[in-house]
């Protein structure tokens, strides 16, 4: 397996990083309330400030919803902590607040945590994909589909259908309907969320008007959801993420080499929760988002992963395909060069 230096040059064992990691995993309650009112606070006021600039210009009020879709990323980060139980030491605190951050990122609290656990669990595992992941087919696979089931691979890889058709579906639509396998209680959450979500968008209808509140939300969620998914995809699609098919799995590998370590300008880091350190979090997720920075720089072994910056992400935009005997994602260009040369071995 290539690495090219995202891997630690000591690997460590379980018992060294549980030790590492464990005074990190401690909520801060004075954190965790200040990055509500330093989260909430903003986006609540954007969105009055939408409201009087109705009648200034439609211009600023788009410039306000676009940086509501940016708090909006942090917004989910609590949310996303509240899932994990890592926000605040209080496990029904944590559920109030993932509840009422739902209702604002539109995804239902128990619902997306049973789903969320699926993929911290198989990260990385090519037997295991299918559940909170980027659609991700090896070379084999793609090669041996339908020409249908191609092409709606590489529809689902289109950049403006990834980053801007993508986001309103899963957040809009496909979020308001439980997953068939999911429990009654994970099932109530969507049933539940649904109805927190209509009252909400009455209310706000009867203040802004259906149209307007309709185009500022989806504004607001397809800034918000795009960055967000963008997030994702760049802490998992990497040239040489790790992915291993479940006989040699190995969930540290997993976490330090299979998610990446984002490293954003502060402006960036702050919108985005930390969770650039997405190697910390996935080795963690007992680890809240306001301590992660401060995880990654406690021990030299973290370092030691090979960050990718703002620019070098752009790159990702050409990986689509896992190659497990190069065990690395490569681009279609790659492939087709790839499958030449075998053609002309073979005929040599």
């Amino acid at each position: 397996m290539s690495s090219k230096g995202t891997e630690p040059k000591n690997s460590p064992g379980v018992t060294v990083w549980k030790a590492l990691v464990l005074k990190y995993q401690q909520p801060s309650r004075w954190r965790a309330t200040w990055q509500l009112v330093n989260t909430l606070g903003p986006y609540v006021l954007l969105w009055c400030l939408m409201y009087l600039s109705l009648s200034w210009s439609w211009w600023l009020t788009l410039l306000f919803a676009i940086l509501a879709g940016m708090f909006l990323v942090r917004i989910f980060i609590i949310f996303h902590d509240c899932g994990h139980g890592s926000f605040f030491k209080s496990r029904r605190v944590n559920d109030v607040v993932g509840f009422i951050t739902g209702v604002l990122t539109l995804t239902p609290y128990y619902h997306w945590r049973w789903e969320h656990s699926i993929h911290h669990a198989s990260a990385g595992a090519l037997d295991r994909r299918g559940v909170g992941d980027v659609w991700t087919m090896t070379v084999e696979e793609y090669l041996k589909s339908s020409r249908w089931k191609r092409f709606a691979y590489r529809l689902a890889r289109n950049p403006f259908v990834l980053f801007g058709i993508a986001p309103l579906y899963l957040f809009v639509i496909a979020q308001r309907f439980p997953a068939p396998n999911s429990s009654p209680r994970d099932r109530r959450s969507v049933h539940w969320m649904n109805l927190a979500i209509l009252s909400v968008a009455i209310v706000m209808s009867w203040i802004f008007g259906l149209t307007t509140y309709l185009l500022l939300h989806l504004t607001v969620e397809m800034v918000g959801g795009a960055i967000g998914i963008w997030m994702f995809y760049v802490q998992h699609q990497f040239e040489d993420v790790y992915w291993e098919r479940d006989e040699k799995w190995d969930f540290t590998r997993a976490a330090l080499q299979g998610s990446s370590f984002y490293k954003l300008p502060r402006i960036l880091q702050w919108f985005s929760g930390n969770i650039g350190f997405h190697h910390i979090h996935h080795l963690s997720s007992r680890i809240p988002n306001y301590n992660l920075q401060r995880c990654h720089e406690a021990d030299p072994m973290f370092q030691q992963i090979k960050p990718i910056t703002l620019v070098s992400s752009l790159r990702s935009l050409t990986f689509r395909l896992w190659d497990e005997q190069k065990g690395k994602l490569i681009g279609f260009r790659q492939m087709r060069k790839m499958r030449k040369q075998d053609k002309f071995s073979h005929d040599d």
